[in-house]
């Protein structure tokens, strides 16, 4: 375990951990999907979605993580289960995909800083000639992940934690200062309470498969960073209580970037809430032009803390998801941290030249393929988001929990989860999980990942 590092505190566990799952969704997917999906009600399930089931998912990761003091590939040999390492090599394949097109989309937003720090307001009316300069974005990207490497390579205390311990309390810093001033802006009333004031008749069967959807994907689950990061923590940390703070920060920060957000859409909308941007339209092209409505020198400083807070977030991420295949390597393999990860990132930005290509800068990647069903092709780094982050993840979730249920068996489970609980074994939360763990949570996700299937590849 020495040599491999650990967190030196609790506290050092939960800001990295909860780094890994706060990212550009809780910024960007988690409003769109509140906008779409009826403003507080959806809100409210999605809450529900984070703490009933995907929590335990989440406990269940690390405590698999803690137990082998191992990397997500080997730990399910060092349990003494060779034949299930594929969940964790599913794991490691997800986590690079992921990070090839997420490291473009930092870029994007890095780019973005130097932007608003001229005032350059007009680059959200041409979002796509910014995209298509790829040697520009490219650069952007290479710088972005550079930093990523940096932070990597040295190591689990001294890059991931110490970096933690300062990105998240600034993250959130700058959303409560940015969410505080859009309060006062004309309307913003209107946003705050779409967001704020449930409306129980905008509740349906596609708002609740998003709500479930978004809070597995915000919480990072089933690519195997909780197995990485829980595989640093010591045998006296009460995980349950670990997993819950992470899960509520998680949470937190989404909800407060919905504070920041539907203020400014409301100020934007003139308070009619219609009309919020999906993904890179809400960030990249909607909230600067809000910026500029604002103007001067103010809409410059908030539009430069604003992306500045974004790059944060991503490098959150992204850290942690380069952390899952050099912890492989330093593991398995037997390398160095530095020249893994090095290599590793110089790998996957190589891998990412397809997803920086296609926003319209190649259109062989721009119009990549065409889905059953589909009225318009689907670029490269969409397809892969489709692939790597909305299939892989959810099934990376099932395989987990089948595995700990009724492979490795819950009985085993239950006594790491004990470790530094000493009421564990007495607690609710145990007869919970042996009611939900078995059947309901792989049950649940199961629904989840055949439905993102079908929407996704079949027009279902």
């Amino acid at each position: 375990m020495a040599g491999r590092g650990n967190f030196s505190s609790k506290l050092g566990f939960i800001a990295a951990a909860a780094g890994s799952a706060v990212g550009l969704g809780n910024i960007w997917g988690f409003p769109y999907e509140v906008g779409s999906g009826g403003g507080a009600i959806f809100v409210l399930i999605y809450l529900f979605f984070c703490f009933t089931l995907c929590l335990p998912v989440m406990m269940t990761e690390i405590a698999i993580g803690r137990k082998t003091a191992k990397n997500a590939v080997g730990a399910f040999e060092k349990l003494g289960y060779k034949n299930w390492r594929f969940i964790g090599m599913l794991g490691l394949l997800s986590g690079v995909l992921i990070l090839s097109f997420y490291n473009v989309i930092a870029g994007w937003a890095f780019g973005y800083v130097i932007e608003m720090a001229k005032s350059n307001f007009a680059v959200a009316d041409s979002f796509s000639t910014f995209t298509s300069d790829v040697f520009t974005v490219g650069l952007y990207g290479f710088v972005f992940m550079g930093i990523t490497a940096f932070v990597v390579s040295k190591g689990v205390s001294g890059g991931i934690e110490k970096a933690a311990k300062f990105l998240m309390p600034t993250l959130i810093i700058m959303i409560i200062g940015i969410a505080v001033y859009s309060f006062t802006l004309p309307n913003a009333i209107d946003g705050l309470k779409f967001y704020l004031i449930p409306d129980f008749s905008k509740v349906t069967g596609q708002v609740i498969f998003n709500a479930l959807g978004q809070a597995f994907f915000s919480l990072s689950l089933g690519m195997g960073a909780f197995i990485t990061y829980g595989s640093y923590v010591g045998k006296n940390d009460n995980l349950v209580s670990s997993a819950t703070l992470i899960t509520l920060a998680d949470v937190g920060i989404a909800f407060l970037a919905g504070l920041l957000i539907f203020p400014l859409i409301g100020f934007m909308s003139e308070g009619s809430m219609l009309n919020v941007g999906r993904g890179p339209a809400l960030i990249f092209v909607t909230l600067p032009q809000i910026f500029g409505h604002i103007g001067g020198g103010l809409g410059s400083l908030f539009g430069t803390a604003f992306f500045t807070l974004l790059c944060f977030a991503a490098l959150t991420s992204t850290v942690s998801l380069l952390e899952v295949p050099v912890a492989y390597l330093v593991d398995e393999r037997k390398m160095n941290r530095k020249k893994a990860s090095w290599l590793v990132a110089g790998t996957i930005f190589v891998i990412g030249i397809p997803s920086l290509l296609s926003a319209g800068y190649s259109q062989f990647f721009t119009n990549f393929i065409t889905y059953v069903g589909a009225e318009s092709a689907t670029d490269f780094l969409s397809f892969i988001a489709n692939v790597a982050n909305d299939s892989f993840l959810p099934l990376g979730g099932i395989l987990i929990t089948v595995f700990a249920s009724h492979v490795w068996k819950r009985e085993n489970l239950h006594e790491e989860l004990a470790l530094g609980n000493p009421n564990y074994h007495q607690s609710w939360l145990k007869k919970y999980l042996n009611f939900v763990m078995p059947i309901i949570v792989p049950m649940v996700l199961g629904i989840v990942f055949i439905l993102t299937i079908l929407v996704n590849f079949f027009g279902f």
